[in-house]
């Protein structure tokens, strides 16, 4: 019970430390087209993004990848850059029908920033044995902290749309043009070539 407490924290505190806040600014980006209502889609996709980064995480731990650390946190910042841009490009159009390609983005970038935490996990979990259980009680923390995280910005967007009648299209195109403009310098700052 100890090791799960130990594992769990470990994933709360990933994502909810907020001086690595490339993690929430990713939530944001990926959760703001969705109106409250729509909960269980938001959840679904974070989901996905937990798997995609569970695997990159499993694949590191038993040494089968080992990517350049420069390429992933270069990666990263492009990943919350372009969903942030595609949030701002569709921002006229309807969010259904989107589903599917926002749930392969998600596990796709899962797999993306699962890399970036990767080589610290290895070194974390090295001396386990048995490697699946830890990474099952870390994914666990990720997975609850990513729903506290979404489920609070998905309030404040009903707040904000609801009392003080906020569209949706401006809620998506500011949160996304914010976003974005915080990713741009991590972009050139991480540039590695």
């Amino acid at each position: 019970m100890d090791n799960f407490i130990l594992y769990f924290k470990m994933g709360l505190n990933h994502v909810l430390d907020f001086s690595a806040y490339d993690h929430i600014l990713f939530l944001i980006v990926l959760s703001v087209v969705y109106s409250f209502n729509q909960w269980k889609k938001a959840l679904w996709l974070i989901t996905f993004f937990t798997i995609g980064h569970s695997i990159t995480l499993a694949l590191a731990a038993y040494n089968i990848i080992n990517v350049s650390i420069n390429l992933v946190e270069f990666l990263i910042p492009v990943t919350i850059f372009a969903t942030a841009f595609m949030n701002i490009i569709r921002a006229n159009k309807a969010s259904s029908g989107k589903e599917q390609l926002n749930l392969f983005f998600a596990l796709l970038f899962g797999l993306v920033h699962g890399l970036g935490f990767s080589n610290y996990f290895r070194l974390m979990i090295g001396k386990e044995e048995d490697k699946i259980f830890p990474l099952i009680e870390f994914a666990l923390g990720i997975e609850v902290s990513q729903i506290i995280i979404v489920l609070a910005i998905l309030i404040v967007a009903a707040l904000l749309q609801g009392f003080f009648r906020v569209s949706k299209k401006d809620w998506v195109l500011v949160c996304s043009a914010v976003v974005l403009g915080i990713t741009i310098p991590m972009i050139q700052e991480r540039i590695f070539w």
